[in-house]
């Protein structure tokens, strides 16, 4: 098959693989350019002559045809195709909804995720307030993909559309430099999707093989400027008698020490678990490493379910109401972990989850909270095969032992 033209630009690029995985879906022959060289071959005169604003890729076709826009690149390129219908829509429907997420991609979230991003990345100048707020708007976008996720395999019908292209490959770079384990955690369906998509041989095949960030990605400090001394009279010496005897400052009062202080030492430091926990993928790894390193004798798990959950209305608000729970548990945090997940759906969901504590019965750090009253807190046996199971899908957040599909939730540690 004869190419239908060039994309031109580096090849390692978010927007570089957007046509580049049209084209392997579809197979259609487009030409790439393996040896471009970002900020030299885009600024040359012959470059500016036929695209001005000098931004990659571009693509040259046929009779002098040309296009600038990655995402009209790579409709272009379906466009080409017999079966194009597949990625472009099948119906009205279907084609409204793939524009919608390919809107929402680049008006929306592209621009707040280069607000966060780029700064790290020394593209744009580190200004904090406006990395500040593009990182809120970040978080948000994510947080709302993250719900539509929550029931979806593919984001429109039940296969690879151009929206999952799009949005696909812009997520990259959140997932390559700022995305760390624990938002993994938290923005679960968004990360489910993302590593169903770079799996699928096209995705793969032009992406490669995928390193998660680690570390936030975070600006060089600016450096400082010296300061040059001035140098001051000298101030003429004035003796100072020394007391014979100095007034002793009254101590202050010792702190009231937790009865938990008090319990032999354990050979699970909870710290450590959070840790692990954090930086780790929740099954298998970090269940393993609880399950090999879990102190019976120093610790003790609890169900926790809430006791009014025929009053809850919306999702999103029962994940706050967990929120305002866990900043009241404030003094517990050095002794507890626990996740509580909202389950359901709006106007139908629950409170429902597990937590480790210190000890052996809930301690007063826990008791003592605002809100305690209204959850039920029953002791659990870990040993238990269906109990083993439960906690290890509520720290998930996902699996077939949950009473309901998880909405979403929160993580104390």
């Amino acid at each position: 098959m004869a190419s239908i033209g060039t994309l031109i630009g580096p090849v390692v690029s978010l927007r570089n693989y957007k046509a580049r995985i049209v084209a392997n879906l579809l197979g259609v022959n487009l030409a790439i350019t393996p040896d471009f060289e970002m900020g030299k071959d885009n600024k040359t005169p012959e470059f500016l002559a036929k695209f001005p604003l000098g931004k990659v890729p571009v693509f040259e076709g046929a009779n002098d045809f040309s296009l600038t826009d990655s995402s009209a690149i790579a409709y272009y390129v379906a466009m080409k195709s017999s079966d194009g219908a597949e990625l472009l829509g099948r119906t009205d429907e279907e084609r409204a909804e793939i524009m919608q997420f390919s809107f929402f991609a680049e008006a929306d979230y592209s621009p707040a995720q280069a607000g966060a991003i780029y700064p790290a990345l020394g593209y744009m100048q580190f200004v904090k307030p406006a990395v500040q707020a593009a990182e809120e708007q970040l978080m948000r976008f994510i947080g709302v993909l993250n719900t539509v996720l929550l029931d979806r395999t593919f984001l429109v019908g039940e296969r690879v559309t151009m929206a999952d292209i799009i949005v696909t490959c812009g997520l990259t770079m959140a997932f390559t430099h700022y995305l760390t384990a624990a938002d993994r955690k938290q923005f679960r369906n968004v990360t489910r999707y993302f590593k169903t998509m770079i799996a699928q041989p096209a995705f793969k095949s032009v992406i490669g093989e995928f390193t998660f960030c680690e570390k936030r990605t975070a600006p060089a400090a600016p450096a400082k400027k010296e300061k040059k001394k001035v140098e001051q009279p000298k101030k003429a010496e004035k003796k100072v008698e020394k007391k014979v005897e100095e007034e002793k400052e009254e101590e202050p009062a010792p702190k009231p020490k937790s009865l938990l202080e008090s319990l032999p030492p354990t050979s699970m430091p909870l710290d450590s678990w959070k840790r692990f926990y954090s930086n780790n993928e929740t099954k298998p790894d970090a269940m393993n490493w609880l399950w090999e390193n879990f102190d019976a004798e120093g610790y003790s798990f609890w169900k926790v379910d809430y006791k009014y959950n025929d009053e809850l209305a919306k999702c999103f608000m029962t994940n706050n109401l967990i929120g305002g729970f866990f900043n009241r548990l404030e003094r517990a945090r050095k002794y507890a972990f626990g996740c509580l997940l909202t389950l359901g759906e709006d106007d139908n969901n629950q409170i429902w989850g597990y937590f480790i504590v210190r000890g052996k019965v809930v301690p007063e750090e826990v008791t003592d909270a605002a809100d305690y009253e209204s959850f039920q807190w029953t002791a659990a046996d870990h040993t238990d095969e269906k109990t083993k199971a439960e906690i290890e899908d509520c720290f998930a957040w996902e699996g077939p032992s949950l009473p309901r599909p998880c909405y979403d939730g929160k993580v104390f540690k």
